[in-house]
């Protein structure tokens, strides 16, 4: 009898859980994820919205003492 087919079995089953869990990974980022143009759009509609939101902010009110 030959030990050339002899596997560690809890190896075996945690590389298949990364291999699928990898796939599972690729899978959703293809569906769900976003390209690096959509997300550049968003950040630059971001700062432009808070650029024109500080742009129509009124200044602090001035500070009282407590009396």
């Amino acid at each position: 009898m030959s030990n050339k087919n002899v596997i560690n079995l809890n190896r075996a089953r945690k590389s298949r859980a990364r291999t699928e869990k990898a796939a599972q990974g690729a899978e959703n980022a293809v569906k769900f994820g976003r390209t690096k143009d959509q997300r550049a759009l968003e950040r630059r509609l971001d700062g432009k919205a808070k650029t024109q939101l500080d742009g129509h902010k009124i200044g602090d009110a001035p500070e009282t003492p407590d009396t």
